[in-house]
């Protein structure tokens, strides 16, 4: 299989030295994102070629960043017009037979003494085609027919898939990228990524473990799928010990700005360590109250690196709506912002003279330990499932347990484990101690991310408490096995979820 790959308009208009260095960047990173397969790379001026006999070659390959588009491509001898007009007749006789068509010719580079143009392709192959087809038709074609002519070549293909386009990873150095688990932090790090910077990841815990497991899920997507070329770090602090002092010494109304301001100081301190050149955030604004313009000018006085904000003018439809072509939506979806803080009147035009004040309240100390004491993981070759806490997951039902529920209600009308109890997943968190400590609980949610983080809190407060691995898919399969539910549910596990 031989695909051509062609280069993002930016790289095209760059200065021949620019260009240069971002081609040989690209080229590392496509030899990063098809290691472990058999492949020979050939380089031209502005195309890349990649003979292969892998099929996930081309679906690796519309991850990298600086790629516009690539083709699966037939080659044939190009030099002249009749021999591209007899391997396109050839190729694609049987394709366009009782079909409309259409021909697309481009021929480029140096054309020496041959005195044929694309203009001259077109039509010669159409004519040849034209027996065989339907009609020509240049407006709605069934089938398209697309050859490049070049160096003597001739590619033929009937499809262009989209690449990523933007700038090759790495061309613009290195920043860090404050990350909760969310639909926002994803999309606006994938942002960043495309516009050729390579990012490590700062996570300020605040939901313990569980919180820190979904994290990683997205993260993985980010790191296997859209980094070739770079190994990214995240950079785990636990900031529950923050939280508290800030809830024991400062006014509420101003803890999501003064929390903010405290990830933002931890995020540049890595930074700096890491010879980062800025902050990445997913702030927009007006989004949430954190983030009104004016809490948004608060919360960067505390960043001396420039502070990137891709989603600024995004709402909230089209962040999720990119989560789904990144690939962390279902995840993401599922880790909820784990913020235990959230007061009843936040501030939404905190003055900076009275975030100063709240601040000077708190031990600073605390933090530069915080920061000191992070966890640092390799993106790359971890598996968070080693990670998780086997101790607290089960993969079954235990006799005389309490099922709970930790899904949407309309999720749990639909269907549901037979005796399960539904709890609103924010209230269980806070009420769970209500719940009678002589008994067994098994939870589930949609992918086990809740259920686990609300397993890791009962258990630490002497309950008895289990998440079911493997959330709704898993649930369900152990429900058909033992004829508690018919099979045809399973194919709605993601919808059930």
């Amino acid at each position: 299989m031989l695909i051509l790959i062609r280069f993002s308009g930016e790289i095209s208009t760059k200065a021949r030295q620019t260009r240069v260095h971002f081609t040989r960047r690209l080229t590392q990173n496509i030899k990063d994102a098809l290691a472990g397969r058999s492949f020979k790379l050939q380089r031209e001026w502005d195309r890349l070629y990649v003979e292969t006999s892998s099929p996930e070659a081309a679906e690796a390959l519309q991850r990298v960043f600086g790629i516009q588009s690539l083709s699966i491509v037939e080659r044939r001898p190009g030099g002249h017009l009749g021999d591209v007009v007899q391997a396109g007749d050839e190729l694609f006789r049987s394709r366009v037979k009782g079909k409309r068509f259409a021909v697309r010719a481009r021929r480029a580079g140096d054309h020496g003494n041959d005195s044929f143009n694309s203009q001259d392709i077109a039509r010669a192959l159409g004519a040849a085609l034209l027996p065989h087809a339907l009609k020509v038709d240049l407006d709605n074609p069934e089938v398209t027919v697309y050859v490049e002519v070049r160096a003597g070549q001739a590619y033929f293909f009937t499809e262009q898939l989209p690449g990523p386009g933007g700038l090759p990873l790495g061309v613009e150095g290195r920043a860090v990228a404050l990350v909760s688990g969310g639909f926002d932090s994803a999309v606006a790090a994938w942002f960043i990524l495309k516009r050729g910077v390579a990012l490590d990841y700062v996570f300020c815990n605040l939901g313990g473990a569980a919180h820190q497991q979904g994290v990683l899920r997205v993260l993985k997507i980010l790191s296997d799928n859209w980094s070739y070329g770079d190994r990214p770090q995240l950079h785990s602090i636990d900031f529950q010990p923050l939280v508290k002092e800030m809830q024991a010494k400062t006014q509420s109304r101003y803890w999501q700005v003064l929390l903010k301001r405290l990830m933002y100081h931890a995020a540049e301190q890595v930074a700096r360590e890491r010879h980062s050149l800025g902050i990445v955030t997913g702030e927009a604004i007006g989004q949430v109250s954190s983030q009104t313009l004016q809490n948004l000018y608060v919360i960067s006085q505390t960043a001396k690196l420039p502070v990137l904000r891709p989603l600024v003018g995004f709402n909230k439809e089209e962040i999720i709506a990119h989560t789904r072509r990144i690939g962390t939506y279902e995840i993401s979806a599922a880790v909820d912002e784990y913020c235990a803080i959230v007061p009843r009147h936040p501030a939404t035009r905190a003055p900076l003279e009275i975030v100063l004040a709240e601040e000077e309240k708190l031990d600073l100390a605390l933090l530069e330990r915080t920061i000191a004491e992070r966890e640092v993981l390799d993106l790359k070759t971890l598996d968070p499932e080693e990670l998780a806490s086997p101790e607290m997951e089960i993969e079954e039902i235990l006799e005389g347990a309490v099922v709970i529920d930790l899904r949407s209600p309309a999720s749990y009308r639909v269907w549901h484990y037979p005796s399960a109890i539904y709890m609103d997943f924010f209230k269980a968190l806070e009420g769970f101690a209500t719940l009678d400590r002589d008994r067994t609980y098994v939870l589930y949610c949609e992918l086990g991310l809740k259920s686990a983080h609300l397993a890791e809190r009962m258990c630490q407060a002497g309950y008895r408490a289990f998440n079911f691995k493997g959330g709704m898919k898993n649930l369900l399969r152990y429900a058909v096995e033992r004829d508690l539910v018919s099979p045809a549910l399973l194919p709605m596990s993601d919808f059930l979820g």
